[in-house]
């Protein structure tokens, strides 16, 4: 392929092409790019404070109670397999001796069933007598569940429980209970109800984003707005 031929000025001197003269940045390319930044910021903080999340602020193997974190029941008031699994975890460690009584704690915060009250039929269904069965049916969100189950143990006299929930559930819930202002405050340890059914990695995947999300509304929201004292 033949060479295009130089181009000289009058002077002789070789003749340059003008450098392209590059776009400033608009201010919306700016925006974005700051949006995207911020928000990854924020997610990765979420989920570094999940993984640094304690399980336990007590070396207790035994508790005065075990506290049931809700979730819903299904449109007809039955236990979900998630709920079912929480319950089912909590009646076992009641059996092995863990704590002498359950607080369940979940209002109608999805529908019109009360978590807490779905969950004592399931636990009296599996064996657990009443009265070692206390309820706390108010709770909206995982803030309130740890805060009114701590009014509970406190009007009782109780000074340390294990928290059971789902797995994904806990680093969160450490967060928040680890967080309460009670006096004298709770010793805690996490426990994670395993699943009763096989979970494919893409519903897993889909559930751990959804808590790292709710983890930065916690972090730069939640813990402010929605602070409860017990």
């Amino acid at each position: 392929m033949p060479r295009k031929p130089r181009r000289f000025t009058r002077t002789g001197e070789l003749r340059r092409r003008p450098k392209p003269i590059s776009k400033p940045i608009s201010w919306k390319t700016r925006l974005i790019l700051a949006s995207l930044a911020a928000v990854t910021a924020l997610l990765a903080w979420a989920a570094i404070a999940r993984s640094l999340a304690p399980g336990s602020n007590t070396s207790l193997t035994r508790f005065d109670a075990i506290i049931v974190l809700g979730t819903p029941a299904d449109s007809d008031g039955n236990p979900q397999p998630d709920q079912l699994a929480r319950v089912t975890e909590a009646v076992h460690e009641y059996q092995r001796g863990v704590a002498p009584r359950l607080i369940l704690t979940g209002g109608a915060a999805h529908n019109r069933f009360v978590e807490a009250r779905v969950m004592a039929r399931t636990a009296e269904a599996e064996g657990i007598p009443a009265s070692a069965i206390f309820i706390e049916p108010q709770a909206m969100d995982t803030i309130q569940n740890a805060c009114y189950s701590e009014r509970i143990t406190q009007a009782y006299g109780w000074h340390s429980a294990e928290i059971v929930s789902s797995a994904s559930h806990l680093p969160r819930a450490a967060l928040i209970f680890g967080a309460m202002p009670a006096n004298p405050p709770l010793a805690w340890s996490t426990h994670a109800a395993p699943p009763l059914r096989p979970i494919s990695p893409a519903y897993q995947s889909a559930v751990s984003a959804v808590e790292v999300l709710k983890t930065a509304r916690y972090l730069v929201w939640a813990r402010w707005a929605d602070r409860c004292a017990p």
